[in-house]
């Protein structure tokens, strides 16, 4: 029986030394099928783990799968930018475009004086849109929240930049961080609904900045540490609704003791930009 490849392991989007969300890595996941790809991820752990299973021989595009410990998911922000960096520190920095189950994201990466790695990602064309009456009553009464604890700017919706995202905005900062869940109720109405992502509970800080709670209780994990894949659709989400700020900063996974910290660009159409870096766990 042939040996499994290597497996690299990077924390992503750390704002300190013992913040980010790690992914794991497989830069050689060819011979792999699915049944080897979801035993790895179950054997890693992570709330995800990127299998390279394909590269084009014309130009830097490769094939790339995401795997969660209980389902492969189409698409996975934090483990994309992990394998970006580690192709960058293999192959040097530059442009790369991934071809994932949720579409083509393309990537540029630079190094800085001291070696350091930072990758931007452009998602996919991102969607935003309604969701049933009921399906949003029934989430917030999961968090234990009512119409009134939102922010009124910020109706909840669905947004797409890859994955679905209800995203929630609460208004007051004490409740965004004292609401509580029960992950298993949570993990349900995910699997109903299809939202393979994250649920995204959102607070303003002040303009330009948010802080993020990406529920995913559908792992070992409740809550995920930095979303690449939820920072895109928020993206997507405020500049449906006019948000002014093209820039923002999006702070998370204070929560699990793991504070991250994304940059989210957001042009006037197109993909949503997202931008961070990634330090390979020893």
């Amino acid at each position: 029986m042939a040996e499994d490849p290597e497996v690299l392991r990077y924390s992503a989007f750390a704002a300190t030394a013992e913040g980010g969300n790690p992914a794991g890595v497989v830069l050689d996941a060819s011979r792999l099928d699915d049944a080897a790809m979801q035993r790895i991820a179950a054997e890693v752990g992570y709330s995800e783990t990127a299998f390279v299973v394909g590269q084009d021989a014309d130009e830097p595009t490769y094939r790339v799968r995401f795997w969660s410990p209980a389902a492969e998911v189409p698409f996975c922000g934090h483990a994309t930018v992990a394998t970006a960096v580690a192709l960058a520190e293999r192959d040097g920095p530059g442009h790369v475009a991934f071809e994932t189950l949720g579409g083509r994201v393309e990537l540029r990466s630079a190094t800085d004086e001291t070696g350091t790695v930072t990758v931007s990602f452009t998602s996919v064309d991102p969607e935003v849109r309604d969701i049933d009456d009921e399906v949003r009553d029934g989430l917030l009464a999961l968090l234990g929240l009512t119409g009134a604890d939102l922010d009124p700017r910020f109706p909840v919706r669905e947004a797409y930049a890859g994955n679905w995202h209800p995203i929630v905005v609460i208004a007051e900062r004490d409740l965004f961080h004292q609401f509580r869940f029960l992950p298993a109720d949570v993990a349900a109405i995910m699997r109903e609904l299809g939202w393979l992502g994250t649920v995204t509970v959102l607070h303003e800080l002040r303009p330009g900045v948010f802080e993020a709670r990406n529920l995913f209780p559908v792992g070992r994990i409740t809550e995920d540490p930095a979303t690449g894949s939820a920072a895109a659709s928020t993206g997507a989400y405020l500049r449906e609704h006019g948000y002014l700020e093209r820039t923002i900063r999006i702070e998370q996974g204070r929560h699990v003791g793991r504070p991250s910290a994304l940059v989210v660009t957001i042009p006037d159409s197109g993909g949503i930009e997202v931008t961070g870096g990634a330090t390979r766990i020893r």
